[in-house]
């Protein structure tokens, strides 16, 4: 069988879990991996070996200039390009014609540009104690099912009187706050391996 590639994920979260379950995972970044398994990372530009035929693509594209909490920069990211450059690297993983395919992204403006996203998950909804709306597209894979529900965490009301996840607030690094939580990857791992090996 072919490997599986995850693409843009430096910490390798989702690609230890699926090596977890017998999938041979290879993550990829422009970054060097933080994870523990440098010989399973490709540093690099992803779209250089996106046509490697690979078994199924795991992506993760920055959302930098697409998801709504960056909505008040919209209209300079537009202007600069930004934006579209967003876009056209978001959809090269939705064009692509692999067969299984799994597409992640926070709630942003691909579910206009594109179409609606398969399924909107929670960490809370895999064990995880925080809320982080997650967009995930499927192709040639069924929707995953939560695992265990648990509390929503922390809220943080700001002085404008907007309200965030504390652990997001907590948190600046752009790296922690795009990770994916690891109930989320192995429920991944565990209820899609059938499709990858």
């Amino acid at each position: 069988m072919k490997p599986t590639l995850v693409a843009c994920e430096e910490s390798q979260t989702v690609t230890k879990a699926l090596r977890n379950v017998g999938v041979e995972a290879y993550s990829c970044d422009l970054l060097e991996t933080s994870g523990d398994n440098p010989e399973w990372h490709i540093k690099g530009d992803v779209s250089k070996i996106l046509n490697m035929g690979w078994n199924a693509i795991f992506a993760f594209p920055p959302c930098d200039h697409l998801a709504v909490s960056g909505a008040r920069w919209f209209k300079e990211k537009i202007a600069d390009g930004r934006q579209q450059q967003g876009i056209d690297f978001f959809m090269m993983f939705a064009n692509h014609d692999c067969p299984v395919k799994v597409i992640e992204n926070p709630i942003g403006i691909m579910s206009k540009k594109w179409r609606k996203p398969d399924q909107i998950i929670q960490p809370w909804q895999f064990g995880n104690p925080f809320q982080k709306s997650t967009c995930i597209w499927l192709e040639g894979l069924p929707k995953l099912i939560p695992t265990k529900i648990v509390e929503k965490g922390e809220f943080y009301i700001s002085p404008s009187g907007k309200k965030l996840p504390k652990w997001y607030s907590d948190n600046k690094n752009a790296k922690v706050r795009s990770k994916t939580f690891p109930g989320i990857a192995e429920a991944m791992a565990s209820q899609w391996k059938e499709y990858l090996i």
